[in-house]
């Protein structure tokens, strides 16, 4: 297959949707020759925050000298980005030929994968391929029945912050939800948890208690700042200075996970130098989260689309941007929280343009500014993200900044507007 057929066979079978469960997953990857069983995995769930960890992770784990792939979802312009070994995305050309090496076994197959677990399977195929020394899974959705899940006991599992999301398949509480999530906790492994809600903590020392598993959670409390801007950040754990190029107070709690897991896989034998994992944990990049893409006027992209990242972005606004005009370019999906979302940014927002995400999930952009004139402010509705985005540029004024904000679905078509994508 080309690269282009390979795109086609995949949008041919994303219709089939999401359907939990291990068994399509676990036939296909047995098709293909068990290639999970090879690797040393670390799995990283969370309702918010996993993505940053697993990109943390992965950065780290190159400075330490260990080949490294990445798999993470969803994807903000193009597949490639899923499947990263040291920083570097798949080239086309091999993503065609791991994607013409999966078909025919997906193919073969009376229940067929649906495109998350082809594109797990693929990415295990092609860290065994490449021969990485570690790869760092990113959960899709939950963890127990999620097609990452079919590993037999990671390295460690890493189970970041929990909210309330995806609550009619997980759950509606965050015990639930935690639950769900800690089904990634395996016999022999090591759990790494984020500080969180004492009840959340025990759902994991339970799992962890029943299956023979370490357990062991970040300190918040011995997090120090020292610095932080819009720029970059300082701070200490533990008593040892880091620093980190990524935006937002919470990054510092995702990074003391991060350091906490090192130390975890040190105890097990992993040779990590102090000094190379502070280098790591700096020169890690994760789009789209509270990015800054542009400054005339300053324009900032993030993902957020649940009532807790809408907290940290807003967080984030009043701390970087205190004085200054907001204008929230702003597209939500319709079976989010948008109420709470909106409840949130709507004290840190003086204009709201919105758009329709790139999804057939999205909530449209007219009915969400019908919505939000509920808080009396400047509202428009654009019929194009491009659009919106021109608006919102002009809304701010020289003196002002704009934040793109609700949906990862838009976060990709805005950022592309500003970075040229790169083959």
């Amino acid at each position: 297959m080309t690269y282009k057929e390979s795109l086609d066979y995949i949008c041919q079978i994303a219709p089939l949707g999401s359907r939990p469960g291990l068994e399509r997953v676990t036939e296909l990857l047995d098709k293909l020759g068990n290639p999970q069983d090879r690797l040393k995995c670390i799995h990283v769930a969370g309702t918010n925050g996993k993505g940053s960890c697993a990109s943390m992770a992965a950065s780290v784990l190159k400075f330490c000298g260990y080949k490294t792939g990445l798999f993470t979802s969803p994807h903000l312009l193009r597949y490639n980005e899923r499947f990263q070994i040291n920083g570097t995305m798949i080239d086309n050309d091999a993503f065609a030929a791991l994607i013409s090496e999966v078909r025919p076994a997906a193919d073969s197959m009376q229940d067929h994968p649906t495109e998350f677990e082809l594109l797990t399977a693929a990415a295990f195929l092609y860290f065994d391929q490449q021969k990485c020394d570690a790869a760092v899974m990113e959960v899709g959705l939950g963890g127990r029945l999620d097609a990452t899940n079919v590993l037999k006991a990671p390295e460690a599992a890493v189970i970041m912050n929990i909210g309330l999301d995806h609550t009619e398949i997980l759950g509606d509480t965050v015990e639930k939800i935690a639950a769900e999530k800690a089904g990634i906790i395996k016999p022999g492994c090591v759990c790494i948890a984020y500080d969180q809600q004492e009840s959340v903590l025990d759902v994991f020392r339970a799992r962890c208690a029943a299956v023979g598993a370490e357990f062991r959670k970040a300190d918040f409390s011995q997090i120090h700042s020292e610095f932080d801007f819009l720029e970059g950040q300082s701070f200490t754990y533990k008593g040892n200075p880091y620093a980190l190029s990524l935006s937002g107070a919470h990054q510092q709690k995702n990074a003391a996970v991060v350091i906490e897991l090192m130390q975890a896989l040190s105890d097990r034998g992993w040779k990590l130098d102090p000094g190379n994992i502070e280098h790591g944990l700096y020169a890690t990049s994760w789009p789209a989260r509270f990015e800054v893409v542009s400054d005339e006027p300053t324009f900032v992209i993030d993902g957020g689309h649940n009532p807790q990242c809408a907290e940290t972005v807003a967080a984030a606004l009043r701390t970087y941007f205190p004085d200054t005009r907001r204008v929230l370019l702003i597209g939500i999906l319709a079976d989010k929280d948008r109420t709470s979302v909106e409840d949130i940014l709507a004290p840190v927002a003086d204009e709201f343009i919105c758009v329709t995400p790139n999804s057939p999930r999205a909530f449209s952009a007219q009915d969400l500014a019908e919505e939000l004139k509920r808080f009396g402010k400047p509202t428009t509705a654009s019929d194009t993200i491009k659009d919106g985005v021109t608006a919102a540029i002009d809304a701010a004024g020289s003196d002002g900044m704009v934040c793109c904000v609700g949906s990862l679905y838009m976060a990709g078509e805005v950022r592309s507007y500003f970075i040229p994508e790169k083959e």
